[in-house]
């Protein structure tokens, strides 16, 4: 598989966890999701807040590569974050249907990029201002780690607040392939 059908697979299995995570959180009232449980955001609703703020920020730098001002345009007008525990919306619905917004951005941007895309360096200054010239390939991967790392986090969560993700396994997303 190459490294774009690999970045589609992704691309659909964040959509999909991103769904299932969503949904679970969604039967916790606002005192629960907000509720300090220790974790590196605090809350699901901060974990779930940082997700967006990395995503945010890894797709406004993304959307400078010249093949991507197109398909990434509309997440390259907004704001970007200040710290990456920025609470982005306090609202769950609101959150929730940005998150939605969001990835359907991710799954068109993806789509629309070509293996040579791949291959290019970009130039970045990361959130102190650092600059660093990396493949944008090992970025994008970084990218779905970043949000599976996190996602895994805000699964424990919500296990602990007694709601259930369910499968949460890439695999249930890799096609069987004909045995040859």
């Amino acid at each position: 598989m190459g490294l774009k059908l690999q970045f589609e697979l992704m691309a659909a299995y964040n959509q999909w966890m991103n769904f299932k995570v969503y949904e679970a959180a969604g039967q916790l009232g606002a005192e629960e999701l907000g509720k300090d449980r220790g974790a590196f955001f605090g809350s699901i609703l901060g974990t779930l807040n940082h997700v967006v703020v990395g995503d945010t920020i890894w797709l406004k730098r993304f959307a400078t590569h010249p093949s991507c001002r197109s398909s990434l345009r509309e997440v390259g007008n907004l704001q970007t974050p200040l710290s990456l525990d920025q609470i982005v919306l306090s609202d769950f619905d609101s959150l929730s249907e940005h998150r939605n917004w969001l990835d359907q951005q991710i799954i068109n941007w993806v789509d629309e990029l070509s293996n040579s895309d791949l291959d290019f360096v970009l130039s970045y200054k990361n959130t102190k201002g650092v600059p660093s010239n990396k493949r944008y390939s090992s970025l994008v991967t970084h990218f779905f780690n970043h949000q599976t790392h996190h996602r895994g986090q805000a699964s424990a969560l919500l296990s602990q607040a007694a709601q259930d993700v369910g499968v949460t396994d890439l695999l249930a997303l890799i096609p069987n392939e004909p045995h040859v």
